[in-house]
């Protein structure tokens, strides 16, 4: 029987070729997009499966409490773990310090590459599930070892053996290569570890860590830890949540409160406010999960529309098949029949769309998705979509055209009745709400990323170029470097800075001024420059003075920006002397000597943070910062800086960044968003606007012989448009004003999670109404216009 069924449905769908190339059309566009969502849930919600003990993994966080403001981030102090080690050390399979992912130049024979990676404990191996395909995987015991990716020993060794080989990192020092692992995959939180040294080597190398072996104060350490088979996450944050605080008194006005943050949220769920975790990335997940299913559920609903639509056409059908025996429940299987052999059509023309898609949307979304050709898991899921997908799309129609009375029909006495049509514009008007919603969400995201964007950054970001000085042979050239990369018209100034312009890597506290509150716990962004930086970088000195070689006292000088002297309740700021509190061992004071202007160096969503820019007189900087010769083209001063680099580090690769493709990375997260937010948004109209031009391509079929009749009697073409749209107006008019609320409810409430945000106008929502009206109007007006143009000899011909 069910063999008969789809005979009938194939012929039904070769007899209505138009018709069915629409619904087939709509649902596989439909089908397509929902795949492509869900390949990317997928990939999202499997981030980090590479790790075997995932469940048992976590990372070392805490909260700390400034001012009534309380932050949270992975930063601890180094004091930390042997606390943890020597006082919980039963709740712990592995307990590990790391520090944070950095470049390191890594030199074999003539041969010199730059890759990211760690200093890490010796259990590293064990904890992060490498694959060892040569050499040991106890391969951290010794201080002077090292392990590398696949690709790292494949770049640096060629087919050479790499085990027992001494390579140099950073021009500093030798270490002994003990193993090669495999490349962890792509969507893991360690996918760009691809060298892992001792961390006893990263103590031993740097007098600064080995200052912190005992300083609570300095949170500039990460520590990650694997659970013991007995342990819980939440009773072993239970338990550690205030070791900081008991241990250390001076910590404990900030109120710090230590906790594990669960593998699986480090990707999804790492926003914290005021101490609370919020979520993160989730949202995104859910936002185009929704997508997915109202892009769905619109090409669902053409598929309703056009079979209900066309039930005139098939009601005597249905009056000969009842009065010859059957049933009303094989009579809704077949009509379901109809709309599986539908689904299924669209199903495979929307796997060819995807297949054609998916390496432009990776390259879209930056991910490396590939199709699970192999996934029994996702064919599994593919049948039980196809099931749904055609008990949704069919279920109405089949229960509608079941119902008709068989002797109504066949005496020719059957009407569709006054609220036939109802149902049908209740979708229409379902359809088109979410459009417009989609097109209102599309606008604001977009508008509050160029809101960002054209946020003043407080310097000329044009031009500017930063390199990282990553290795002791920088030490002591930079006077030489300036001069040379000056005189040879590539540049035309250069300062040195302990962190990238676009970033905050420090912050400090523990300093006092006159005037200070009292109980007052300050918090500062924290960078070491030279004297140069402000000039180099255009930044605006808006009271006092720059810094000047010239002045000996500069050496203990110090610029903060304007925020800060908000912050510090300054009302004459310059000459204000600033002294350490340590009462043991405090360092010298320091003097402000000028005000610069706020410059962003966070997120451009949030408020600029109170910044120190401290004279670096210990040469503590991580980057040179260029201004290229605005009179000579970009490339032509990049090939110059090269050369006079290689010059003088011929061992180390000549890396560098623009600064403004350093800030533009900043928003790649939301427009992203933005982008595919709005393809989704143009599909979902394609799709509803495919609905609406079948429809009116029945309605205008079924009104042939009144349109004839009409303009027999001298109506115009405008007359026949208008008879022919209005009704269609109507219902998307209705949609766009219960669109606007949601669309408002919904984007303001997005809205709220940035501090600096685009104030919601009136005429986006005035806009997206125009444009669904708009494209309401193209695609009905193509139908209508045809059927008013029509020889009305031919229309009453019909019949």
């Amino acid at each position: 029987m069910f063999k008969n069924y789809l005979k009938i449905a194939w012929r039904n769908l070769v007899k209505n070729k138009g018709y069915s190339l629409i619904n087939i059309g709509g649902l596989a566009l439909g089908i397509a997009v929902t795949l492509i969502i869900g390949l990317w849930i997928n990939d999202e919600l499997t981030h980090d499966n590479y790790y075997k003990n995932k469940d048992k993994i976590a990372q070392v966080w805490q909260s700390q409490t400034f001012n009534g403001r309380t932050g949270t981030g992975p930063a601890i102090p180094l004091p930390l773990e042997p606390a943890l080690r020597d006082g919980y050390g039963d709740n712990f399979e592995h307990l590990m310090m790391a520090s944070w992912t950095q470049d390191s130049y890594i030199k074999y024979k003539e041969n010199s590459i730059s890759r990211p990676g760690n200093y890490m404990q010796k259990m590293a191996p064990e904890l992060l599930n490498l694959e060892i395909v040569k050499g040991e995987k106890d391969g951290l015991r010794e201080i002077n070892s090292i392990m590398l990716s696949k690709s790292t020993a494949d770049a640096l060794f060629g087919k050479e053996d790499p085990i027992g080989k001494i390579v140099k990192i950073s021009n500093q020092y030798d270490l002994n290569v003990t193993a090669v692992y495999n490349d962890i995959p792509y969507n893991n939180t360690f996918n760009d570890t691809d060298y892992i040294i001792p961390w006893d080597n990263y103590v031993a190398n740097r007098e600064w860590i080995k200052n912190s072996l005992d300083n609570w104060g300095n949170n500039s350490f990460q520590m990650f830890v694997q659970l013991s088979a007995n342990a819980n996450m939440e009773n072993v944050t239970s338990i550690i949540r205030n070791v900081k605080k008991d241990l250390n008194e001076d910590t404990a006005e900030f109120n710090p409160q230590i906790f594990l943050l669960p593998m699986e949220d480090w990707y999804l769920r790492s926003n914290f406010e005021e101490g609370e975790q919020v979520g993160g990335r989730i949202k995104y997940v859910w936002l185009f999960g929704i997508i997915g299913a109202f892009v769905l559920l619109l090409a669902c609903i053409n598929f309703m529309n056009l079979s209900t639509a066309r039930s005139e056409k098939r009601a005597k059908e249905v009056g000969i098949r009842k009065s010859i025996g059957s049933q009303k429940g094989q009579l809704i299987y077949q009509f379901l029949s109809e709309s599986f052999l539908v689904v299924l059509f669209a199903f495979f023309v929307a796997l060819i769309i995807v297949l054609i898609s998916l390496s432009g949307f990776n390259e879209l979304a930056r991910k490396e998705i590939v199709f699970p050709w192999g996934n029994i898991g996702f064919w599994g899921i593919s049948v039980v979509f196809i099931l749904f997908t055609s008990l949704l799309a069919g279920s109405y129609p089949a229960l509608y055209l079941s119902s008709f009375k068989p002797v109504d029909v066949l005496k020719g006495t059957f009407k569709s009745g006054k609220y036939a049509g109802l149902p049908r514009r209740i979708l229409v008007v379902l359809q088109f709400t979410v459009s417009v919603a989609f097109i209102i969400g599309t606008v604001i995201v977009m508008q509050q990323i160029n809101h960002a964007k054209n946020r003043p950054i407080g310097y000329d970001r044009e031009g500017l170029v930063q390199i990282p000085t990553w290795s002791a042979d920088f030490e002591g050239k930079t006077d030489l470097m300036r001069e040379q990369f000056i005189s040879s018209g590539a540049a035309i100034a250069m300062a040195t800075s302990s962190s990238p312009t676009t970033q905050i890597w420090s912050n400090r506290s523990g300093y006092t001024w006159e005037g200070k509150p009292e109980g007052f716990q300050e918090d500062f962004a924290w960078t070491e420059v030279s004297p140069e930086y402000a000039s180099t970088l255009d930044l605006k000195i808006v009271e006092g003075r720059d810094f000047s070689r010239d002045m000996a006292s500069d050496s203990l000088g110090i610029l903060i920006n304007k925020t800060a002297v908000k912050y510090m309740g300054l009302e004459n700021p310059v000459g204000t002397v600033i002294r350490d509190s340590d009462e043991e061992d405090p360092g010298p004071s320091m003097k402000i000597i000028g005000v610069v202007e706020d410059m962003i160096a966070q997120s451009p969503y949030e408020p600029v943070k109170q910044g120190w820019y401290v004279y670096d007189r210990h040469n503590n900087f991580s980057y040179y910062n260029l201004r290229l010769n605005p009179k000579q083209s970009a490339s032509q001063n990049l090939a110059i800086i090269e050369r006079v680099f290689k010059e003088n580090f011929p061992a180390i690769p000549f890396q560098y960044d623009f600064v403004d493709d350093q800030y533009a990375r900043k928003f790649a997260t939301e427009k992203r968003v933005g982008t595919l937010s709005g393809i989704f948004t143009a599909l979902a109209i394609l799709i509803s606007c495919l609905g609406l031009f079948g429809l009116t391509s029945f309605v205008a079929e079924q009104r042939t012989k009144e349109i004839g009749v009409r303009k027999v009697l001298g109506a115009s073409v405008f007359n026949v448009w208008n008879m022919l749209s209005k009704d269609f107006l109507k219902l998307v008019t209705i949609s766009c004003f219960i669109a606007v609320p949601i669309a408002y409810y919904v984007m303001n409430g997005w809205l709220q999670e940035y501090p600096y945000r685009v104030i919601l106008k009136w005429w986006i929502f005035v806009l997206a109404m125009l444009g669904a009206l708009g494209v309401t109007v193209l695609t009905v007006s193509f139908q209508a216009i045809r059927a008013a143009k029509q020889n009305p000899v031919k229309s009453l011909r019909t019949e």
